[in-house]
């Protein structure tokens, strides 16, 4: 079923596709900022392989994500890869980008 918003992906779908078992390893807080017509911001943490996501602004990300919602929800919906979304300047990401290829892996993006 196709996620329709921002905020179901990561109310409802993200907890139900985080793959626990994938993100031994990976200590982040990821900042999410949505832009165009529904702008709003989004705060993940993954620590002790569990994730927490709440709308918001972080101090001190490890990772900043800035993309569209529109394009945002075509790459959680598996319409276009994260890989290609950045490399086609659809996803503006800032900090450590091997963060960002481990979260794939759990099921984030």
């Amino acid at each position: 079923m196709e996620i329709k918003t921002s905020q179901e992906f990561f109310e409802t779908k993200l907890p139900v596709r985080f793959k626990p078992e994938k993100a031994k390893d990976i200590e982040a807080t990821i900042q999410v900022n949505l832009t165009g017509n529904n702008p709003n911001d989004w705060v993940i943490i993954v620590k002790n392989q569990k994730i927490q996501t709440f709308q918001g602004i972080t101090e001190e990300p490890i990772l900043i994500l800035k993309v569209s919602e529109e394009d945002f929800l075509e790459i959680v919906n598996g319409k276009i890869s994260i890989e290609k979304a950045f490399f086609s300047g659809k996803v503006d990401v800032k900090g450590d980008i091997a963060i960002a290829l481990k979260l794939k892996d759990t099921g984030f993006l």
